[in-house]
């Protein structure tokens, strides 16, 4: 093994350690906001707005990144970021009512940083294996909050749910002192900064970078309300909360399969044929739903598939779409920051919707609009249109070494 392979092989590791410290601190809050209520003497709505706070930090943060970056450099702004983390953590959980709320404002905004820089520096250091380095990250993303959901009972009927919450500071601390290891080895942030001098226009007024951003918005706004109320929506077909809970495990369980499959579809001149294949499924399994109920668990299965392909197809998009380390950072930093507000509306919208109207069908109608309106998008943005169809022989050359 070359010095080269050694160094992208130490820099794809050290970003999966990162991604593993991304989900659990969010999804452990789940199965254990009815304890945090009974605990604090809160209702339905501050739950609600509990288990929200999160995506409403990653939406506040993100598009602020990319100047922290440049003051920084990507590698000291995510170790910060992850020493906040651990902050929030401990935070959250051991300081009472008022840092229940503060430590989860702090972890939404930590998380942000991590979300909106791993996509940059794997563009960076992995940059010709971006679509399958973002695969596997996200599947350790998707394997990770299900092993935070999954413990947060057990440990909370070990101790309380401050125990299960405030657990996660111990191995996050570990990811601290892996990440800082790798910042000693790390790019110049000298010439990250440089970089940034070199990306003039902002991608708030870039056409591409709005495609990117529905994108984005469009398949994690799915993604949430499926999320939050798929077992509900079982429930108005018959099927029991067990069997509903179980249903949910295999939505996120393939998305991962689903996550690491959907890079080989994609080409270095086009993405287009990935976008549709990401996309598809999520539009069968929502008319499967309306037109076919009593198979719910056929039609979940491959809403799941396209589900977690849609998510590393977005992820891949803001690295393949950003010229630069400062674009691909304004760029994602806009495309997460727009998407999980949506995210985060997605969820409320779905209730109301079936609140007024008193059935489910609405929302999965909306589901099936969403997935026809991300076609669309995909479509539109599976070509970098800023070289044109000219220079698509050009653009595979130097996917070679990275895509610009």
């Amino acid at each position: 093994m070359t010095a080269r392979s050694r160094g992208s092989l130490a820099a794809a590791l050290a970003v999966y350690v990162v991604a593993l410290a991304l989900r659990p601190a969010q999804t452990a809050v789940g199965p254990v906001l009815g304890d945090i209520g009974a605990d604090l003497g809160l209702g339905e709505g501050a739950l609600g707005l509990l288990g929200a706070l999160p995506l409403l930090g990653f939406a506040a943060v993100s598009p602020l990144v990319h100047r922290l970056s440049r003051r920084w450099g990507a590698e000291g702004t995510l170790l910060a970021a992850l020493a906040g983390l651990v902050i929030g953590v401990v935070v959250r959980s051991w300081t009472g009512a008022p840092g229940l709320w503060l430590g989860t404002a702090v972890i939404g905004a930590t998380v942000a940083i991590g979300n909106v820089l791993v996509p940059v520096i794997v563009k960076r250091d992995l940059p010709d294996r971006i679509a399958v380095a973002t695969g596997a990250y996200s599947a350790v993303i998707a394997g990770a909050a299900a092993i935070g959901a999954a413990v947060a009972v057990p440990l909370a009927e070990i101790g309380t749910w401050r125990l299960s919450l405030g657990v996660w500071a111990a191995p996050f601390a570990v990811i601290v002192v892996v990440w800082w290891l790798r910042t000693r080895v790390a790019h110049d942030p000298a010439a990250t900064v440089a970089e940034a001098h070199l990306a003039h226009a902002s991608t708030w007024r870039s056409g591409t970078a709005w495609l990117v951003t529905a994108f984005m918005g469009l398949q994690a706004t799915s993604f949430y309300v499926l999320v939050t109320w798929l077992p509900t929506i079982e429930a108005s077909l018959g099927v029991s909360a067990h069997t509903a809970g179980i249903h949910l495990f295999v939505y996120q369980i393939v998305g991962i399969g689903g996550g690491l499959l959907i890079p080989f579809a994609m080409r270095p001149s086009s993405q287009v044929g990935a976008a549709v294949t990401a996309t598809v499924p999520l539009g069968i399994g929502m008319a499967g739903l309306l037109a076919a109920p009593g198979a719910p668990l056929v039609w979940i299965t491959i809403a799941g598939v396209g589900s977690g392909a849609s998510l590393v197809m977005s992820l891949s998009l803001m690295s393949l779409r950003g010229r630069t380390s400062a674009e691909t950072t304004q760029l994602s930093g806009m495309a997460q920051s727009v998407g999980y507000l949506l995210a985060a509306a997605g969820p409320v919208v779905a209730g109301v919707l079936a609140q007024s109207t008193g059935s489910w069908t609405p929302t999965l109608v909306l589901l099936l609009a969403f997935a026809a309106g991300q076609l669309a998008v995909g479509v539109a943005v599976g070509v970098d249109r800023r070289t044109g169809a000219a220079g698509s022989a050009a653009t595979a050359s130097e996917n070679a070494e990275g895509p610009s």
